[in-house]
C-alpha cells in the first residue's frame, strides 16, 4: 500500500504543512481562550493538577441518590486515539500490509482472546480483563465525521449531529431537568469534577457555568488545610491590606465547595503507589482519594493528551498506552485495597476520544485523522468482552476509512440509562433523539432511580395542639442553603418563610397563616435546596 494516503479534509495531515499548523493553532487558541476566560471562576489545583468543579446535571443527579451511589469516571484521550494499534486483531495480514512499519507484531501482544490482543506495554490491564473488569467497544464514531480536533470534539461532547452546532454538553443538559434551583440554593458538594486546566463542553448547560477557580497548587493546599481559598491571617491594618482582606474574605465565602473538599481530601487515603511521572495516574490518584474520602461527587473527568500521532508514532503511542494502563490499574487497585470489593463495583471508567486514525500509516511513520476508535470500560462487575464490529481492513478505500460500527450516542444513552438508572424517556429527551442502547454493556441499575438525595419535602399536617398552625416538614441530606416559600395557586411567590444556611437534618416549620397575612384559600409551598425544587399544594 502506498504511504501517500490522501485524506478528504485538507489540514488533517501533517503533510499538509501550514494548513495543518493553522488547524492546530485554531484548536489550541480556542482551547486557551476557553480555559483562560473562565479560569478566574472555575478551576482549582490539586498538587500539580488543575481541578474544575462543574454545575450538576441529572446524569449526576441520578447518581446522587443515596441508594444509587454509582460513580462515573470519564477518561478523555485527547488528540484522536489510534484504535488499530490499541486493540489489535491478531494475525490480520491486511493490518500488517497497511502498516508495514508501525503495526504491533503478535509477539508484542498479550492475548485478550484468540482473536484480539493489546500491546505488552499495557499488560497492567490484563488482571482487570481476566477478572471481568474491562470491556471494549469497537469502532465507535458517528455519520459524516469531521476531522477537525475542535469540531469533532464538540460533536462528541455535545452529542450532536455532525452538521448541527450545539453549545451544551450531553451531561450539562440534564441540569435544567433535575437541578432547577442550582443557582438559588446550590449544593455544597460539587456534583461533577473535571481534573485539568481546561473547561469542557461536556458539562455545559444553558445556565451559567458554576465552576469555581483556584489557579495554583499553593491555593489548593490552602483549601485542603484550612477550607479557605485565600489566607487573610497575615494581613495588617493598612487601607490596602484591609481592602485586600475584604476581597479575599468575599472570595472565601463564595467558594462553597472548600469545606467539603477539605474534609474529603483529608479523610481519603491513597493506599497504593501510583506510577511517578504519569500525568493520568496523578489525576486518578486525586479522584480515588476524593472517592474514598466520601466527597459525594458522582462524576469525574480526567484527561491524557498526546494521541495526535502524525509522525514517529510507534514508540510514542505505546508509551501513552502504557501510562493509561498503569494509571487505570493503580486506580482500581487503590479502590480495592485491603479486599474492598464493593467500591470498585461502584466506579465505572470510560475512555473516549474525538476520532480515530487512518488505517494507513503515512510517510512520516504515523497516522492521520480518521474515523472510528474503540472505547474501553473499566469496573468491577461489568464482565469482559467485545461489543461492535472491528474495522474491516480487507477492501480499503484509498480516500477514506471503514465506516464506524457503534454510534457514540448509543454508548452515552446506555450509560445514562443502565449505569445511572435514568428512565428511557429522560435519556431520549436529553440526547435529543432516541438511540438504541447496548444490551448487557454494564449492569443495569434496578429499579430506575430518580433523585431525592439532596433534600426532601416530606409534607405537612395540622399542628396537634396549636390552632391555625400547619407543620411543614422537610429534610436535608447535606449542609447548604435552603429556601421555603408560599406561592399562590398560579405559582407566584407570596412569602419566603425560610431563607438561610442549615446543617443536614430534619426540620419542621410552624406556619401560622395569619402571622404571614395569608388569607384562607388554596396555595402551594416550595422547597429549594441542594440545587433542587420540590413543591406541594396547601389548603389554608
Amino acid at each position: 500500500m502506498s504511504k501517500e494516503h490522501k485524506h478528504p479534509r485538507h489540514g488533517a495531515c501533517q503533510e499538509h504543512g501550514d494548513a495543518h499548523t493553522r488547524d492546530h493553532q485554531l484548536w489550541s487558541r480556542r482551547d486557551f481562550l476557553s480555559a483562560s476566560g473562565i479560569l478566574g471562576a472555575g478551576s482549582l489545583m490539586m498538587g500539580n493538577i488543575g481541578l474544575r468543579a462543574f454545575q450538576p446535571t441529572p446524569l449526576m443527579a441520578s447518581l446522587a441518590n443515596g441508594s444509587n451511589d454509582r460513580i462515573l469516571v470519564l477518561i478523555r484521550f485527547s488528540g484522536g486515539n489510534d484504535g488499530l494499534n490499541t486493540i489489535i486483531e491478531r494475525g490480520n495480514q491486511y493490518y500488517y500490509n497497511l502498516r508495514p512499519t508501525i503495526a504491533v507484531q503478535d509477539s508484542n501482544l498479550w492475548a485478550m482472546s484468540n482473536e484480539y490482543g493489546m500491546p505488552l506495554v499495557t499488560n497492567a490491564l490484563r488482571p482487570l480483563w481476566d477478572d471481568g473488569m474491562m470491556k471494549v467497544i469497537f469502532n465507535v464514531g458517528y455519520p459524516q465525521p469531521n476531522y477537525s480536533h475542535f469540531r469533532s470534539y464538540d460533536i462528541i461532547a455535545s452529542g450532536s449531529e455532525a452538521e448541527v452546532v450545539v453549545d451544551t454538553g450531553w451531561m450539562g443538559r440534564f441540569l435544567d431537568n433535575e437541578y432547577a434551583a442550582f443557582l438559588e440554593t446550590p449544593p455544597t458538594v460539587p456534583p461533577a469534577l473535571q481534573i485539568g486546566v481546561q473547561t469542557d463542553l461536556v458539562f455545559r448547560a444553558d445556565s451559567a457555568n458554576m465552576a469555581l477557580a483556584v489557579s495554583s497548587p499553593q491555593e489548593f493546599y490552602q483549601i485542603a488545610q484550612t477550607g479557605q481559598l485565600y489566607d487573610t491571617s497575615l494581613l495588617g491594618n493598612t487601607p490596602r491590606e484591609l481592602e485586600l482582606a475584604y476581597v479575599r474574605q468575599t472570595a472565601n465565602a463564595a467558594f462553597r465547595y472548600a469545606q467539603t473538599i477539605k474534609e474529603a481530601y483529608s479523610k481519603g487515603k491513597n493506599q497504593v503507589n501510583y506510577p511517578t511521572g504519569n500525568y493520568l495516574a496523578e489525576q486518578l490518584a486525586i479522584v480515588a482519594k476524593l472517592i474514598k474520602g466520601n466527597l459525594g461527587t458522582r462524576v469525574f473527568m480526567v484527561e491524557i493528551g498526546g494521541f495526535d500521532t502524525h509522525a514517529e508514532q510507534y514508540d510514542y503511542h505505546l508509551n501513552i498506552l502504557k501510562d493509561v494502563a498503569d494509571g487505570v490499574k493503580a486506580f482500581y487497585d487503590d479502590l480495592a485495597f485491603d479486599g474492598n470489593t464493593e467500591l470498585p463495583n461502584k466506579v465505572l471508567g470510560m475512555t473516549f476520544s474525538e476520532f480515530g486514525r487512518t488505517i494507513y500509516e503515512n510517510a512520516s511513520l504515523g497516522t492521520d485523522h480518521g474515523w472510528g476508535t474503540p472505547m474501553m470500560l473499566f469496573g468491577g462487575g461489568i464482565g469482559n468482552g467485545f461489543t461492535g464490529q472491528y474495522q474491516d481492513l480487507s477492501s480499503p478505500d484509498p480516500y477514506g476509512d471503514p465506516p464506524f460500527s457503534v454510534d457514540f450516542r448509543s454508548v452515552y444513552s446506555t450509560i445514562l440509562q443502565d449505569w445511572m438508572g435514568n428512565s428511557p424517556e429522560l435519556v431520549n429527551f436529553v440526547m435529543g433523539q432516541t438511540n438504541p442502547t447496548i444490551t448487557g454493556l454494564v449492569p443495569a441499575a434496578t429499579p430506575l432511580k430518580g433523585d431525592n438525595g439532596k433534600c426532601a419535602l416530606l409534607g405537612h399536617n395540622p399542628h396537634p395542639t396549636e390552632p391555625a398552625t400547619i407543620e411543614i416538614k422537610y429534610a436535608m441530606m447535606q449542609n447548604g442553603p435552603v429556601r421555603l416559600q408560599i406561592l399562590d395557586s398560579a405559582g407566584h411567590i407570596l412569602r419566603t418563610l425560610v431563607n438561610e444556611y442549615k446543617e443536614r437534618g430534619s426540620y419542621t416549620f410552624h406556619f401560622k397563616a395569619p402571622e404571614w397575612y395569608i388569607a384562607p384559600g388554596l396555595y402551594q409551598y416550595r422547597l429549594q435546596s441542594g440545587g433542587q425544587v420540590f413543591q406541594r399544594d396547601l389548603k389554608v
